[in-house]
């Protein structure tokens, strides 16, 4: 676990060691903030949760967004500048380096998502709205953001470079955005297969909703899981060949 904490640090601090960090942060918030004006909010009258799960609907897709732009770089830079065979001489396990990338991204995305709570405290202060409602959405947003860091990962795995690495991330992260409208276009058991594994729409509109379920959680869970599964695997056989 140390070992899996200090290639944490180190990828955080090169984070902020590099100007990608801070335009990453700094465009989510900007976006983030525009489109809670224009749409949460808007020109019309809502009821105050209903401009709470507009908040995280819109925060959830720029989410997915920044996690794959955060991801990209993990193992990818690393290839792309040689500084990869450091690894393969040294005591860490494929497990050890995946799982501490994966952890300094995680923690990037949770200090994103951090600075974003001044705007459902608006809504808090101003209208009736939980704070479970705030918290349950935010874990939505962690959770999703989280598997995409996962998936995106892989890509950084695999990929050469930096630029291939997050055209991987976005197109497996866009098939399971897109497998939800495929599931009503096909039979059963198709239809309820697709719905499943479908990555958005119908397991984190609960989560913006104040809604948590379980099964939820467990899929979440399973995909992060899987996907970092498939990154160690794919390094182990990386470094097999050579």
């Amino acid at each position: 676990m140390s070992k899996i904490w200090l290639i944490a640090q180190r990828e955080i601090n090169s984070y902020f060691k590099t100007w990608m960090g801070y335009i990453i942060v700094f465009a989510a918030l900007l976006i983030d903030g525009l489109l809670f004006n224009a749409f949460a909010i808007g020109n019309k009258a809502k009821f105050s949760a209903d401009v709470l799960k507009d908040f995280f609907f819109f925060s959830s897709g720029i989410g997915m967004v920044a996690a794959i732009f955060l991801a990209m770089r993990l193992l990818a830079e690393e290839k792309q500048f040689g500084t990869i065979t450091l690894f393969y001489t040294s005591p860490i396990t494929e497990r050890q380096l995946i799982y501490g990338k994966f952890l300094s991204s995680l923690v990037m995305f949770l200090i994103l998502q951090s600075l974003t709570i001044y705007l459902p405290a608006l809504i808090f202060i101003e209208g009736k709205v939980s704070i479970g409602h705030m918290a349950a959405g935010y874990l939505g947003v962690t959770l999703l953001g989280a598997s995409v860091l996962a998936i995106a990962l892989f890509g950084s795995v695999i990929a050469p470079n930096q630029l291939l690495a997050a055209v991987i991330g976005a197109s497996i992260t866009v098939v399971f955005l897109l497998l939800w409208l495929v599931s009503g276009r096909v039979d059963e058991p198709f239809a309820s297969i697709f719905s499943y594994i479908s990555i958005h729409n119908l397991r984190f509109r609960p989560f913006s909703k104040g809604i948590v379920h379980f099964k939820d959680l467990v899929y979440y869970v399973s995909v992060i899981l899987f996907f970092l599964e498939c990154s160690v695997r794919a390094l182990e056989s990386r470094r097999l060949q050579g």
